[in-house]
């Protein structure tokens, strides 16, 4: 990323997301509140991401090393999520997540707290988003080429991903990816792989790389950000009345 590029990208983090605070704040104990009542347990949820690729590691199995962060969230799934099956990806109707979860995975409110992460500089506004680093490996393996998502770029609260697909990264209904689908998915025809998460994760690497290479030109930055955080809103809107 050209420095002009990344001076101007922090500028905008650090006014946005300290103005952002500010307003939602007082949303918090409202949210909060609906959580706990649903489902008694942490308000908040926190759990390690990995951030911006740092580059090769010679001894690391996968070759690649990233910047680790712990990303704040407001909790969505049951306390217990994980108890019987470690770390796995959120799936389309996950039955772990609660109705208030619901209800906040789909007006994107449970990533509130991500602002935090922002102001800190362990995220950018927009960027691809983070995966958890022990997936991540497993999604390296699956997908060529999936770390490169955040090579030179931080992990983002929105992205042109997150604006131009579904929550698990399925592209909506009638869209010109849509119509791609078939030859995007299963790419390897592996036996009952069919709908797999990794073909959405997939859809999701087209789109990191296009905004990747996108901001490489100062005017072109300024073009993309200013888009995807115009549409971040419109986009949240639509998703809360499906």
């Amino acid at each position: 990323m050209r420095r002009s590029v990344s001076i101007a990208k922090r500028i905008l983090d650090v006014a946005a997301s300290s103005f952002g605070l500010a307003v939602t704040l007082p949303f918090y104990p409202v949210i909060a509140a609906a959580i706990y009542r649903e489902s008694p347990g942490p308000i908040f949820f926190r759990q390690r991401r990995a951030g911006e690729l740092l580059g090769s590691d010679p001894g690391s199995k996968h070759q690649f090393r990233f910047k680790e962060f712990e990303m704040f969230k407001f909790r969505t799934m049951r306390p217990d999520a994980e108890a019987n099956t470690g770390a796995v990806l959120s799936g389309e109707n996950d039955d772990r997540v609660t109705r208030v979860g619901t209800f906040l995975r789909r007006s994107r409110l449970d990533e509130l707290p991500q602002l935090w992460n922002v102001l800190r500089g362990e995220m950018s506004l927009v960027g691809p988003r983070p995966e958890r680093p022990e997936l991540l490996k497993d999604l390296a393996v699956a997908i060529p080429f999936f770390e490169e998502r955040t090579r030179g770029v931080k992990p983002g609260l929105t992205g042109l991903a997150q604006i131009s697909l579904g929550y698990t990264g399925r592209p909506s209904p009638g869209s010109e990816l849509a119509q791609l689908h078939d030859s995007l998915s299963n790419p390897f025809k592996v036996p009952g792989a069919e709908g797999a998460l990794a073909d959405d994760m997939r859809m999701k690497l087209l789109y990191d790389c296009a905004y990747g290479m996108a901001i490489e030109n100062f005017s072109s930055f300024v073009r993309m950000e200013l888009s995807i955080l115009a549409k971040t809103p419109l986009v949240m809107f639509k998703r809360l009345g499906r």
